[in-house]
């Protein structure tokens, strides 16, 4: 029995097991799990554009606003649209007030001189981060594209000295706007430029140049929204959410190891069965701690899904080889290797019919979460990864141990 076991942790898939559950278990412990808005609580905002927007239109809206949420650090953001005046952003452990400047307004950007335009969002071509002084000076640098460069260079030619007052939705900016220096005054094209202001403290300036940053750096929204709704899920409720998707876990657990045991009547088989099925959530939870996968409701029910197809072909490996072995000694070892075989191959192509099943509803799911990732997209793409872990890591590792100690 000894030098089966060592012949067992010594094959290449079981090491591949062990290898992918170490890492799972550093990644979980270490990086932790991102939890969506379902478990960690936040917010859904509810927007209404000025007007009906064809669909390319609505695409940039969304984009724009999930650019802006980003890079302004809200984490765990689904912006999406719905019909052609609706859009839909939900965040994680935020509040609506606290994104609501930003997304609440088109963000229109312009420089203006003597009360006349000579710079608009569109004329930027990249942006630098924030520099904030100790003084709560700050500046956004920034280039201009080559068009831009022209038309800045026509209209503040001869006008050094001038203030130049930034605006955003038609609010200026700073009480006391920089003034245009002799170089960009010359008349000649210049494609590095920035923006000025300050501020009463560290963190006041901090948070002007971030949203100055922010609407140069995704651009501005083609139409006006205004918010017409919101609503909360507090974390108590998450909380509670996230307690009744652990308690179904541990009783879906339960539910298998009954099966198993009613149906094999064999600790042996059902105990491995439940091993790899544990083995097989650890990973899935491992991997979507790697890429900050945010585990929701729908992720919660497509891991719930890929598990269940697990047990299945589980039991498919364990009936091929205890209904078809031979009861020939000498000839049990390869007629168990060909009725694992027989198996697997039954799996493979179970698992390729149910990916390509899933995958029109990931598609469907990203395309109308826009740059987020809508509810069926979590649902299909959990079920996706699982689905791959088992056919590649767990289940090969099982038929391993069923090859050795069950024939």
């Amino acid at each position: 029995m000894a030098s089966k076991i060592s012949e067992f942790f010594r094959d290449r898939r079981v090491i591949l097991l062990v290898i992918f559950l170490l890492i799972s278990v550093v990644s979980i412990s270490t990086l932790g799990i991102e939890q969506g808005l379902d478990l960690k609580g936040g917010s859904s905002i509810q927007l209404q554009l000025e007007e009906p927007v064809n669909e390319s239109t609505m695409d940039v809206v969304t984009s724009v606003l999930d650019k802006r949420l980003n890079i302004y650090g809200v984490s765990d953001v689904k912006v999406r649209s719905s019909g052609d005046q609706m859009v839909i952003v939900e965040m994680a452990g935020k509040s609506p007030e606290e994104v609501e400047r930003l997304i609440g307004n088109p963000g229109i950007f312009e420089a203006k001189i003597d009360n006349k335009t000579v710079l608009t969002g569109s004329d930027v071509a990249s942006v630098e981060s924030p520099v904030v002084g100790e003084s709560g000076q700050w500046q956004v640098p920034f280039k201009l594209t080559t068009d831009g460069a022209k038309k800045f260079a026509e209209l503040a030619k001869g006008k050094g000295g001038h203030e130049v007052v930034f605006y955003l939705d038609g609010k200026q900016i700073d009480n006391h706007p920089p003034q245009l220096s002799d170089e960009l005054a010359s008349g000649e094209p210049v494609t590095d430029v920035e923006v000025t202001g300050g501020a009463e403290d560290v963190g006041k300036a901090q948070e002007e140049s971030n949203t100055i940053f922010t609407v140069l750096k995704t651009g501005s929204l083609p139409v006006k929204i205004h918010t017409v709704g919101s609503n909360t899920v507090s974390p108590e409720l998450g909380q509670q959410f996230a307690q009744g998707a652990l308690i179904a876990g541990f009783l879906a657990i339960l539910g298998i190891a009954a099966v198993v045991f009613i149906r094999y009547r064999k600790a042996i088989l059902a105990v491995p069965i439940l091993i790899t099925t544990l083995s097989e959530v650890i990973i899935i939870l491992g991997i979507a701690s790697i890429i900050h996968w945010n585990i929701d409701l729908a992720a919660i029910a497509g891991l719930i899904a890929s598990v269940g197809t697990g047990v299945d072909d589980q039991i498919i490996i364990t009936d091929e080889v205890l209904h078809h072995d031979s009861d020939e000694t000498r000839h049990r070892r390869t007629r168990t290797q060909m009725n694992v075989k027989n198996a697997l191959f039954i799996i493979f192509a179970s698992a390729g019919t149910l990916i390509a099943a899933m995958l029109p509803l990931a598609y469907v799911g990203f395309q109308r979460g826009s740059s987020g990732i809508g509810t069926i997209a979590g649902f299909a793409f959990t079920t996706i990864i699982g689905v791959l872990i088992g056919v590649f890591i767990t289940r090969p590792a099982y038929a391993k141990f069923i090859e050795m100690f069950v024939s």
